[in-house]
Parts: C-alpha cells; sequence; structure tokens
C-alpha cells in the first residue's frame, strides 16, 4: 500500500473508534509521557490539539501547564507553514485552519529551543516513521528543532505498523508512546 491508501484507511479507522475508548486509551498514553525523564525535565513542550479522534491532548496540556512548563500548540501562519505559540490555557484557542484550535496570540518560541514536541499522525512503524495529513507542515516545522529536541508521538496501537513506505524528507520520532507500550528508537 502507498502512503494514500494507509492514510485514508488509518483515518478512517480511527474515526470509527467510540469517544470512550479514545479517550481512556488517550488518559493512558498521556499518563505515560509524565513518566518520561524527557518530559521530567523538559521545560518547553510543544503539543497538538487533538481533532477527529487523534490521541487527546487536553490533559497533558492542563497537567503541564500547571507544573510551571512552557506549553506550545501548532498556529498555521502560511500554507504549509506553522510556528508554535504559546498559551497558558485551553481559553486561548479559536478555530484556525481545518476547523483545529489554534492560539488567538501570536507569541512564537523558535523551533530549536523546544525540548519536546508532540507530534500527531495517522500511521507510525516501530522504526519511527511516520505518515501526517499530507500537508507537510510538521515535516516542514520537525526540520528547524535543535538535535537535542525529542520527538515524541502518541499513537494508538492499532496506528503503529511493521514498516510504513518511507521517502528522503522524512522525519523520524524518537519515541512512539501507545497505550500498550512506550518505543524508544534512538
Amino acid at each position: 500500500m502507498d502512503k494514500r491508501d494507509i492514510r485514508k484507511q488509518m483515518v478512517e479507522l480511527r474515526c470509527n473508534q467510540k469517544k470512550e475508548l479514545i479517550e481512556n486509551l488517550s488518559k493512558i498514553i498521556q499518563s505515560k509521557l509524565y513518566e518520561l525523564p524527557h518530559y521530567k525535565n523538559a521545560q518547553n513542550i510543544m503539543f497538538y490539539i487533538d481533532a477527529k479522534n487523534e490521541v487527546k491532548t487536553d490533559e497533558a496540556i492542563l497537567k503541564s501547564i500547571s507544573l510551571g512548563k512552557n506549553v506550545y500548540v501548532p498556529k498555521i501562519v502560511s500554507k504549509g507553514e506553522m510556528v508554535a505559540v504559546r498559551i497558558m490555557s485551553l481559553n486561548e484557542l479559536q478555530k484556525g485552519h481545518f476547523g483545529i484550535l489554534e492560539p488567538i496570540s501570536d507569541e512564537a518560541i523558535e523551533p530549536k529551543d523546544l525540548d519536546i514536541v508532540i507530534v500527531p499522525g495517522v500511521a507510525f512503524d516501530r522504526r519511527g516513521y511516520r505518515i501526517g495529513y499530507g500537508g507537510g507542515y510538521y515535516d516542514r516545522f520537525l526540520k528547524k528543532l535543535s538535535s537535542k529536541t525529542v520527538k515524541i508521538a502518541f499513537a494508538f496501537e492499532f496506528q503503529i505498523l511493521d514498516t510504513l513506505p518511507q521517502e528522503e524528507h522524512d522525519i523520524l520520532m524518537d519515541i512512539i508512546i501507545s497505550e500498550k507500550q512506550i518505543y524508544f528508537i534512538k
């Protein structure tokens, strides 16, 4: 199967999951994040804002803010380009591109200054490869990170395949967290 076929199949599979299951599995995945030393030591963390039955991030965002961490979320600034903007509350979001909540503010951080980026995706493989929605926003953003920035994917176990088609520009995840286990890629 090519990326398009995998994307279509995985989005359909994810969208057919019951809301209660998504919420329960998301809590398990988020709790595994808190155990990681990478998370405990991080000050600047970028989360995605979940949509379309993705692994939920709202509780992790609120917990991180309550722990005094600087929390950033994506804001699309032009076609194919996004920045990481700081938020202090989920109330600082409004509907943006693709109907996904985005920050009202423009207080962006340099990508290289992020300690962790929590990355969404449609499918992942055990080698750390990822398939997104096909817009390339994360691919372009991840290229700007420091080599020290830890790229952590949130994924339901059914989204993790043995291998995915890969392209030269693909950026590997460092860690994938599912409800079943934590995959350390490096």
